[in-house]
């Protein structure tokens, strides 16, 4: 849980790093360079891990990695830069708090995780505070603006891949514990998932022009870079990893959490945005949320179990 905790705690400071960058950078540039600087982190500190894991991979591992990579990284990404551009720090931070209630939902369905009644209450307190936060929003604008609400869209899309990046994980750490007989270590799996969404940022990149890009930014569009390479998503994925391995997929939903309130918190700290009551309030329905879906109500699913319904998963869709 505390690996959960770090984890998210550090995604929500990258709805902040987004803003250093001022639209100077094209977002598969800013996505494709952090990434880079994750990797030469990761290198020298786990190269012999990665030799390895590549040689006990197959071809379906390989697939998943990818998925995970997709949506962990590439779309999330995509989603939530793209839609920051039309809707503030804060507010985005709260609409993230989607992510528990997708999260548990989908551990249901797809790994058919039990959902206790306390899950239940907090998907609905998690609902609640995405919904007071866009009721906040159309009052305070009067009405509010197609683009505003197309970046709302764009946040929450960014939530739902964050969503399906947590059962992908779950998922693929009950099959490679089942099938190899232990998980995948964090560093291998962290540098994997981050090259394979790195090659998937290269071409959209190219069109960006990122040399020319890259010379004309600051210091302070360095830093967010560095930031968003070695910390958000180096350091974050270690700990993802390292704590999806030993907790179901319900209690990570709860963490998640984590993420919208630690962006809240910043968008007031250091940006100096705005703030208002409904606004916390929100917050704190994100927060019990966490409380509830994390509750000892919740019975962790056999191991077994797990597995057999991630492998039927294809049958069922």
């Amino acid at each position: 849980m505390a690996c959960l905790a770090g984890a998210f705690s550090l995604a929500g400071t990258s709805v902040i790093a987004a803003r250093f960058f001022g639209g100077q950078l094209g977002i598969f540039t800013i996505t494709g360079v952090s990434l880079l600087l994750a990797l030469c982190l990761m290198l020298p500190l786990g190269w012999k891990e990665l030799k390895d894991t590549c040689r006990r991979l197959r071809l379906r591992d390989g697939g998943l990695l990818f998925l995970q990579a997709l949506f962990g990284i590439f779309l999330f990404r995509l989603f939530l830069l793209t839609g920051l551009e039309k809707t503030s720090s804060g507010e985005a931070g709260i609409l993230t708090g989607a992510t528990p209630a997708v999260t548990v939902l989908l551990a249901a369905f797809v790994l058919r995780e039990p959902v206790g009644r306390r899950a239940r209450l907090g998907i609905v307190s998690a609902i609640g505070g995405v919904v007071l936060i866009q009721l906040f929003s159309a009052g305070k604008l009067g009405a509010m603006s197609l683009d505003h609400l197309a970046g709302n869209v764009l946040v929450l899309l960014a939530a739902i891949s964050e969503s399906s990046f947590n059962i992908l994980s779950r998922g693929f750490a009950l099959k490679s514990e089942g099938s190899q007989g232990a998980a995948i270590p964090p560093i291998p799996q962290t540098m994997l998932v981050t090259a394979m969404a790195m090659f998937l940022c290269l071409i959209p990149a190219a069109f960006e022009h990122p040399l020319s890009s890259l010379r004309t930014i600051g210091w302070q569009e360095w830093l967010a870079l560095v930031w968003n390479g070695p910390f958000v998503t180096a350091q974050a994925f270690l700990l993802w990893f390292a704590g999806i391995q030993r907790c179901p997929a319900a209690t990570a939903a709860a963490f998640s959490g984590l993420m919208p309130f630690t962006a809240l918190l910043l968008s007031v700290l250091v940006l100096g945005e705005s703030s208002y009551w409904l606004q916390w309030v929100g917050g704190l329905l994100v927060i019990l949320g966490i409380i509830l879906i994390a509750g000892k109500s919740q019975p962790e699913p056999k191991k077994e179990q797990a597995e057999n319904s991630w492998s039927e998963l294809p049958n069922r869709i």
